[in-house]
């Protein structure tokens, strides 16, 4: 089995070791005056051996204090050295540290029980304190030295816990934020064409009436119908972006059109469908028109609008009839037009005034349709409808 490659530092920490225990030896600086086996040089083969395991402790933990203990056990039966023994304590400590989890576990309980065997054996051999200070030199070089590294290792890994935590707070915060971006987004931009997207159709009607009728008073009718609806257009930007800046505190934002401006809603979508052949009906079966939340009221006058804006641009001659019902828990809204080619000057369409009223009734959790509908008397007609639901407290507050 090949060995990884030891860390630098660890290189640097092995030598240092191997230095220090020979200029030890070399003074005759040992732990014991008397020796069991070998000369006074065969201090040097356990030094040797631990000084490479220090050098394998982050790279081999398990590997360096298997060997390690072989080296320690070998020392006590020479005169012994100092430097190895310290070695020993590092090599306990790093395979705590750096070790796998289940080592990390095991180590602290092995050493414990080691130092209770030797202190029990020794004492039984003995029999005088001797054997107990043997037994707190043997907990000092191999238990504390594990308890340690379990302490030092707990904390880094309560670190590293703490750490992904905080990763994870920041990503989650981060996607909150592109959220909320990406709805504020969808929100304003739905505001904007249900805002302008009415006048800017009644103006491109208007105008191309008046560039293919060769009449006079068709064409200044189509001039006057065109300077309102810019007045107004730009009177509704300006309130946008008014909304957008920061406000210094003096203006308040205009408040959001309710159900109680339809009427002049649909007055003026008669007037600048004129033209185009269309009539715009407006039908309120509710039996008390209460003050309903304002989100659900914003909805309902943007879904008209943006309905009888698509039936100027696209609806056949005829009747648009807007139909509002109120039932328990529920304000429906209903828009038909009538379904086929259109003769006249027609506006093009990009298909997000449906996405705009889908988003909104979802938004509030009611139910939406848009589709070609055929009536009692047989007639295809483009129908647009929205459950909104209503709360029964706020109907109650009402």
């Amino acid at each position: 089995m090949t060995l990884p490659r030891p860390h630098r530092i660890d290189l640097y920490i092995a030598a240092t070791g191997l230095v220090g225990g020979l200029i030890l030896w070399s003074f005759g600086l040992f732990v014991t005056g008397d020796h069991v086996i070998g000369p006074r040089w065969a201090t040097l083969i356990p030094l040797t051996v631990m000084a490479a395991m220090e050098a394998l402790r982050r790279a081999a933990p398990r590997t360096a204090l298997l060997v390690g203990t072989l080296a320690i056990v070998g020392d006590q039966f020479t005169n012994g050295n100092l430097a190895t023994v310290l070695m020993f304590t590092d090599v306990v400590y790093a395979a705590v540290v750096y070790g796998t989890p289940a080592q990390a576990r095991r180590i602290p309980y092995t050493m414990g029980l080691i130092t209770v065997t030797v202190t029990v054996v020794f004492l039984v051999w003995w029999q005088n304190a001797i054997a107990l200070l043997v037994g707190v030199i043997t907990g000092m070089i191999s238990f504390l030295p594990a308890i340690t590294g379990a302490i030092v290792r707990n904390h880094r890994e309560a670190a590293d816990a703490a750490r992904l935590r905080a990763e994870q707070t920041a990503l989650l915060a981060e996607m909150d934020r592109t959220q909320a971006v990406v709805a504020e987004r969808s929100r304003m931009a739905r505001e904007l064409h249900d805002m302008v997207a009415n006048h800017l159709s009644a103006i491109a009607i208007h105008s191309t009436a008046a560039l293919s009728l060769d009449e006079p008073a068709t064409t200044r009718q189509a001039l006057t119908v065109i300077r309102e609806n810019s007045v107004e257009g730009l009177a509704e930007m300006r309130r946008l972006i008014g909304l957008l800046r920061d406000s210094s505190g003096d203006t308040e934002p205009a408040a959001a059109p309710t159900l109680a401006g339809l009427d002049a809603l649909v007055a003026q979508s008669a007037a600048n469908a004129e033209p185009s052949g269309l009539v715009v009906v407006l039908d309120d079966t509710r039996e008390h028109a209460r003050g309903l939340p304002a989100p659900v009221e914003l909805a309902a006058y943007r879904i008209v609008q943006e309905s009888l804006t698509n039936a100027l641009k696209h609806a056949a001659p005829g009747e648009v009839r807007v139909t509002l019902g109120q039932g328990p828990g529920a304000l429906w809204v209903r828009v038909t037009s009538p379904y086929g080619e259109r003769p006249g000057p027609t506006a093009p369409g990009s298909g997000a005034g449906l996405v705009g009223m889908r988003e909104r009734v979802v938004l509030l959790g009611g139910v939406f349709e848009a589709a070609p509908v055929t009536d009692d008397e047989g007639r295809k007609r483009w129908r647009v409808r929205a459950e909104l639901p209503v709360d029964a407290s706020d109907e109650e507050r009402a």
